[in-house]
């Protein structure tokens, strides 16, 4: 039904969604269809932010990438999936750099490798209203720089491995914990 030039019309399937030949958990079918609809709106909601904070984009892009889209689909297959320290394997788990570094490899085809602070290294630091979906966004949860990272989605909100409570999720960059920690934006694409 979609054609690769509008991969977003895919989601008119009844019930689930197709990505790269896998099904997508129905729970799943209406966030991933929202979000290419999103992307291609291109909207972000601006955050409420203290004084001279680092904030979630809030400029108009054009649509996304065939990249960006898959590095956001193949993240959000990934939500629900055990945080394991250190973890690195679809079936056993991720920590935080590991979820980013598996998604980018297998959606880019990019080697991401090492802690949230060594991606960072690896990465060309964008203004936050540069940011789109797809790019990485760094916090500050240890004390020391570029201690957490997450893959922004758009619409204020990012997924990452958070801890082994709650294991992969989404999150807004205005909630009160996280807006406190946002460090910066950093592109691989």
């Amino acid at each position: 039904m979609g054609s690769p030039q509008f991969p977003y019309l895919a989601c008119l399937q009844p019930l689930r969604t197709m990505h790269n030949g896998r099904m997508l958990p129905l729970r799943l079918h209406v966030l991933v269809c929202s979000l290419p609809l999103t992307a291609l709106v291109a909207c972000t909601t601006p955050t409420h932010q203290a004084s001279g904070a680092l904030s979630a984009p809030t400029t108009s892009q054009a649509p996304l990438s065939s990249k960006r889209q898959d590095v956001v689909m193949q993240a959000m297959a990934m939500l629900d999936r055990n945080y394991v320290y250190n973890g690195k394997k679809l079936h056993t788990g991720f920590d935080c750099s590991g979820l980013v570094s598996f998604v980018y490899k297998e959606s880019a085809g990019i080697e991401l490798r090492g802690s949230a602070s060594d991606l960072a290294h690896k990465t060309r630091t964008i203004s936050a209203n540069a940011a789109i979906p797809g790019d990485l966004v760094f916090f500050n949860t240890l004390g020391s720089p570029n201690s957490h990272v997450g893959i922004y989605i758009g619409s204020g909100k990012f997924i990452h491995a958070a801890n082994e409570r709650t294991g992969v999720r989404i999150d807004r960059l205005d909630s009160d914990y996280w807006s406190k920690r946002l460090e910066t934006f950093r592109s691989a694409l």
